[in-house]
């Protein structure tokens, strides 16, 4: 029985021996080993580790991304212009030697910490801007300014902050109508601009098609009449050659009379042609006999 005993000690000794001089390190979190106040070791990997035995004690510090939600808070543009912002914060330990010996390890300091940090940034960021600019900043660049300005309060403390953003940048209440229909009067100017622009070019274009058209006719025109003067001449021509001698005048006459007697009687119904006795077609009807 003594002997049970014995083993027993034995085993309790062991095992309280080995979790005192061993500490697991977790993927998330950055472990710190104390020793008699002072930090003397830290280790970022997880895996076990082995440490003094009594005298050594760890500190666990996350190394995750952390959220952290500001309340709104009323804020004033460089125009003396009151907005509402309503800001969140993404941090985390970028050094847990410096955030245990300055904050103890605790988030909710480091938390404190970064907020006001913001909060100061964002006051300074919007009170360097218009109205209007901080409108046409919303985004990634706003974004960037708060959270490169807030960086420099807190990198003391081993911390730092990812993106300091605003989620929501409103107006109060009694602004609001206000900055609306100031928006939508510029919008409105804005349409107008362009459709006096769309119409000018319109104007321009039009008279541009209009001349052209004007130039097209008269080139047609100018061509037309040099084409009839052409024609007429060559008519008369062919008349002259047709008429210099007596003989030519006669065939030409008798031709004339043939055609015209032609197109007299063409068609299916019955015709009756009445002529004079010395017309050339009474002549020509004669010899035909």
């Amino acid at each position: 029985m003594k002997r049970i005993v014995i083993c027993a000690a034995a085993l309790i000794l062991a095992a309280v021996a080995w979790f005192s001089c061993t500490y697991y390190v977790a993927q998330d979190q950055y472990a710190v080993v104390i020793q008699f106040g002072k930090i003397v070791a830290t280790a970022d990997t997880p895996g076990l580790r082995v440490k003094a035995p009594f005298i050594q004690t760890v500190a666990t510090v996350p190394k995750s991304l952390q959220l952290y939600d500001i309340s709104p808070s009323d804020v004033i543009t460089q125009d003396k212009k009151s907005m509402i912002a309503d800001d969140y914060i993404l941090w985390k330990v970028s050094d847990p030697v410096k955030f245990m010996q300055t904050l103890n390890g605790s988030t909710s300091s480091a938390q404190d910490r970064a907020g006001v940090a913001v909060y100061n940034s964002t006051k300074t960021i919007i009170s360097s801007l218009s109205q209007d600019g901080i409108i046409a900043a919303r985004g990634e660049k706003l974004t960037s300014m708060i959270t490169e300005d807030a960086n420099s309060d807190v990198g003391g403390y081993g911390i730092v902050i990812v993106k300091a953003a605003i989620k929501s940048l409103d107006l109060p209440d009694d602004n609001k109508q206000a900055v609306y229909d100031r928006m939508i009067s510029e919008r409105s100017n804005i349409a107008a601009a362009y459709q006096a622009q769309g119409n000018s070019e319109a104007k321009k274009i039009q008279n541009e098609t209009d001349r052209d058209v004007t130039i097209k006719k008269s080139d047609a025109k100018k061509k037309a009449a040099v084409l009839e003067a052409e024609g007429e001449e060559q008519y008369m021509q062919i008349l002259q050659e047709v008429y210099n001698t007596p003989e030519k005048a006669d065939f030409y006459n008798y031709k004339r009379s043939l055609d015209a007697l032609k197109k007299s009687l063409s068609g299916k119904a019955d015709k009756t042609i009445i002529l004079d006795k010395d017309s050339e077609l009474v002549k020509v009807l004669y010899g035909a006999k």
